[in-house]
C-alpha cells in the first residue's frame, strides 16, 4: 500500500488586500476571504484522497495575525483532519514567526509543529517507514542555508525534508535561507518539500525538490491558476506528484487591441468577446482581470476621457459572462495623428507638447515628488506603497502619473468637456 501525503505552503491566511483597490464591495468580499476557501479547498482535498498527512511548508499565516477569527478557523480545519486519522506536519516560515496567533494555538495531537531546531517525525503506512525532516524559522529572518542542519538520509526509511528556502532567489522575493537545487539533490533525501515561492516549480533528479507555489494568489503579481501537490510513494519507493487545482480567484492580465474601431459599441464588443474567450480557459471558479485596452483608434481621446464609463461597461460585460470581475483598467492608446484636418499644427497637441516640456522639468518634478511624499507620510503604513517602496520606484510612478495626467488634459480638449 503507498503513502500519500498533500504538500503546500504560502498560504497566507487573511492577507490584506495589498494593491488591490477595490471600488466594488462584492469583489473586495471575494477576494479578501479567497485564501481561506483555498484552504479550505486543501483540507477537502486531503479527505478525499485519503491522505496520510498534510505537510504546510511554512507561511500559514500572513504576518502579525491578531483576529481569534484566524484561530477558531484553524482549529476547525484541523480538526476536520483529526477526525480523519489525517497527521499535519507544518514548519514555520518567515511569516509565521511574526504570528502573535501561531504561539497560542493549541492543536491536536495529530497536528506536529516542527521547532527551531532540527527534528524527524516517523510515520508508518503499508510497510513503509517514512522520516519527515523539519525546522522552523526561530525569527523573521534566515540570511544563512538551513540545509546543514537537517540530519543525514536514515538508510532503509523514505526521507522527506520539509524546508521554507528562497532557493537560490527569485524575483519578487527577499532571500530566506537561500541553497542550491544541486545542494538538496545530493543530501540523500527522497523528496524536499519546499516552501516560499509563490510560483510553482519542480526539480527532478537525484531526489524529487518540488516548490508547490501558493494555493490562492492574492492579486495581479500573483497570477495563473494555483494548486498544491498530492504525493505518492510506491511500495516500491518511487515518487509521483500530482498538481491539484485549489485557487478560488484567478488573476489574469488581459489585453484587448481596438486598432480600427470607430464605434463605441465595437470596444465594448470586443472586451465581451476576449472576456469570454479567457474565461472558457481559467479553471478557478472566479476570473479576475486586469484589462489592457491598446492600439490606436479615432476613439482613443474619448476612450482616456471617459475611461470611467469605458470601466463601468467592462465591468457589465463580465458580470454577463459570469463569476468573471474586472479589477482595474489600463489604457496604452497610441494617440491619433498631430495634424489639424487642413495639414496645419493641432493648438491642443501644441499645448499637450508644452504640458509634457513643463512636467518633465526638474522644478515640476521637485513639487509633484514632495506632494506625493507629503500624502504618503499621512497614509497608514499598509498603504504606503502605492508610489512605490524605493525612490526609483516613486520616479517611475511620477512618469506615469504625469504621462497620464497630460494625455488626459489633452483627451478632454480633443474629445470635448472641460479639462
Amino acid at each position: 500500500m503507498a503513502f500519500r501525503f498533500l504538500h503546500t505552503a504560502d498560504i497566507h491566511l487573511d492577507s490584506p488586500l495589498r494593491s488591490l483597490a477595490l471600488r466594488n464591495a462584492e469583489l473586495a468580499e471575494l477576494v479578501g476571504d479567497a485564501s481561506r476557501q483555498a484552504f479550505i479547498s486543501v483540507i477537502d482535498i486531503c479527505l478525499a484522497e485519503r491522505v496520510d498527512a498534510l505537510v504546510i511548508a511554512g507561511d500559514l499565516y500572513d504576518g502579525d495575525q491578531t483576529s481569534m477569527k484566524t484561530a477558531r478557523f484553524l482549529a476547525t480545519q484541523m480538526a476536520r483532519l483529526h477526525q480523519a486519522g489525517i497527521r499535519v506536519l507544518k514548519i514555520r516560515g518567515n511569516h509565521d514567526a511574526l504570528s502573535r496567533v501561531s504561539k497560542q494555538l493549541v492543536f491536536p495531537d495529530t497536528v506536529t509543529i516542527f521547532t527551531g531546531r532540527s527534528q524527524s517525525v516517523p510515520q508508518t503506512a503499508g510497510g513503509l517507514d517514512v522520516l519527515f525532516h523539519g525546522l522552523s524559522f526561530a525569527n523573521p529572518k534566515a540570511p544563512e542555508s538551513l540545509l546543514p542542519k537537517y540530519p543525514a538520509a536514515q538508510e532503509g526509511a523514505i526521507n522527506i525534508g520539509i524546508m521554507h528556502t528562497s532557493l537560490a532567489g527569485s524575483p519578487g522575493h527577499d532571500v530566506y535561507a537561500p541553497c542550491s537545487v544541486v545542494d538538496l539533490h545530493g543530501h540523500g533525501y527522497d523528496y524536499w518539500a519546499l516552501g516560499h515561492i509563490h510560483v510553482r516549480q519542480v526539480h527532478p533528479g537525484a531526489s524529487t525538490v518540488v516548490m508547490p507555489g501558493m494555493p490562492q494568489g492574492r492579486d495581479i503579481n500573483e497570477a495563473g491558476e494555483k494548486s498544491v501537490t498530492l504525493v505518492t510513494i510506491r511500495d516500491d519507493r518511487s515518487i509521483e506528484i500530482e498538481e491539484r487545482l485549489t485557487s478560488v480567484a484567478q488573476f489574469e492580465r488581459l489585453s484587448v487591441d481596438v486598432t480600427g474601431t470607430i464605434e463605441w459599441s465595437e470596444v465594448v464588443a470586443r472586451v465581451r468577446s476576449s472576456l469570454e474567450t479567457l474565461r472558457s480557459s481559467v479553471p478557478s471558479r472566479h476570473a479576475v482581470l486586469r484589462l489592457g485596452l491598446t492600439g490606436s483608434s479615432p476613439l482613443s481621446w474619448a476612450m482616456i476621457r471617459d475611461k470611467d464609463l469605458l470601466l463601468a461597461e467592462a465591468e457589465q460585460a463580465a458580470e454577463q459572462v459570469g463569476d468573471t470581475w474586472v479589477e482595474k483598467l489600463e489604457l496604452d492608446l497610441a494617440p491619433p495623428l498631430a495634424k489639424a484636418a487642413d495639414g496645419t499644427a493641432d493648438p491642443v497637441f501644441e499645448l499637450a507638447a508644452s504640458m509634457r516640456d513643463d512636467a518633465n522639468s526638474e522644478a515640476f518634478r521637485a513639487a509633484a515628488k514632495a506632494f506625493i511624499q507629503k500624502i504618503v507620510a499621512d497614509l497608514p503604513a499598509e498603504g504606503r506603497d502605492f508610489a512605490g517602496k524605493d525612490d526609483a520606484g516613486l520616479e517611475r510612478f511620477l512618469d506615469r502619473v504625469l504621462a497620464s495626467g497630460t494625455d488626459l488634459v489633452t483627451a478632454r480638449l480633443k474629445a470635448g468637456g472641460s479639462p
